[in-house]
Parts: C-alpha cells; structure tokens; sequence
C-alpha cells in the first residue's frame, strides 16, 4: 500500500487503528490490574479521537456526542470506577502470574494474521483503508476474548470484556461512518449500567469467598448439610 497515495484522514486513520491494536496487545501483556485499567482508558482515549475525526470529515453532528460519551465513559468514568473498586479491594498490590506469557502474546500475533485473513474476501468490496480497520477490530475483539481467557482475575475479564466492546464501536465508527444516534446512546448506556453492575458483584463476590480470582471460584463446590 502507497501510503503517500492516500489522504490525510485516511493515513490518520490508519495511524489510530495500529495504535488501538498496540493497546490491545499492552492489555493482553499487562500483569498489573491498576496498569491494565490505564491502558483501557489509554484505548478509549483513541476511540473518542476516531470518532471525533469522522465526525469532521463526515460531517455527522452525532458522532461529535459519540466522542463526548466515550471520553466520559471509557476515558473518565469506567476506568475511574474500576481504579476505585480495585483500590478499595486491595488489588492493586497484586500482579498476575501468567502461565506462558509469551505463548499468548504469540497467540496474540496470530489472531491478527488469522482477521487479515477472514477480511481478504472484501477486497473487491471495500477500500484497502476500510479492509485494514475492519481486520484491526476483529483482532482487538479476539484478543480480548483471549485476555478474558488466560486471565484469572474478574477485575481483568471484565476490562476484557469491555475492550471486545470497544474493537465493536471502532468497526462501526470507521467502516460505516457510525450508528444511529439512538443505538449509540442504548449502547452507552448498556456499558455504563454494566460497569456499575460489575462493581456491586466485585464486592459480592469478594466478601463470599474472599477473592476474585476465578479459578477459587471454579474449585466451590456445595456442601451437603
């Protein structure tokens, strides 16, 4: 691909894909709950500058909201809410052991060959910009089912589960100029009601069994009274 050949907003473009994918794979490395939670609001930071750049070159007044909801939700509040419930849980001394640290990074490596891939048969159909993103997102969607699986912490799944989200927003942001004003909105809302959900069942969970981390979890068993 001529870079030199393509406009500013779609070298931009580009640019904002690789550094969302960057951070997909810091999350996918990051041991540290605190540091994760960083670098999540670090990718909404991203995603609310994507969406603030369409909303320029489209021309599309709500994604100008879109921006605004995702630097309050995913830069500023979610994270704040997940720094405090980590804080207040004492999680933040703790850093996870990773079985085989580089066999997921290396597993990382290879979903992203395998989205590039899965994308190849849309390029009679999409622009090479539009084909890059859309392999972008379906790599940072899957390598966030992969952090929620080689993870055992909740606190670390449920910022998985969020980044799957935000691989989601960015397809629909780049590929399609954004959604509707009213799903946009349901969705915010769905993510926020989720976040503070997540933190009710943090404390729940925290003091049935005294931890979060999900392999105790699975060894529960009843006992016969």
């Amino acid at each position: 691909m001529d870079l030199t050949a393509l406009s500013h907003y779609e070298q931009a473009i580009l640019v904002l894909s690789s550094l969302v994918l960057y951070t997909s794979f810091a999350l996918l490395g990051q041991t540290r709950i605190l540091n994760l939670i960083t670098i999540f609001a670090w990718q909404g930071a991203l995603l609310s500058a994507t969406a603030m750049m369409v909303a320029i070159v489209s021309g599309q007044h709500h994604l100008y909201i879109s921006a605004v909801l995702t630097l309050v939700l995913k830069v500023l509040f979610i994270p704040w809410l997940l720094r405090y419930h980590s804080l207040k849980l004492n999680l933040h001394y703790e850093a996870e052991k990773l079985a085989y640290p580089s066999l997921i990074l290396l597993g990382g490596v290879a979903l992203v060959i395998f989205s590039y891939y899965v994308v190849l048969p849309i390029e009679q159909l999409a622009a090479k910009v539009t084909r890059n993103t859309i392999a972008v997102s379906l790599a940072v969607v899957l390598l966030s089912m992969l952090l929620i699986i080689s993870r055992r912490q909740v606190v670390s799944q449920v910022v998985g589960f969020m980044a799957i989200e935000n691989g989601l927003f960015f397809t629909a942001l780049v590929a399609t100029y954004g959604m509707p004003m009213v799903v946009e909105l349901g969705v915010a809302f769905d993510v926020l009601i989720a976040a503070v959900l997540f933190g009710v069942f943090f404390f729940h969970i925290r003091s049935s069994i005294d931890s979060l981390d999900v392999d105790r979890m699975n060894r529960l068993s009843e006992v016969d009274e």
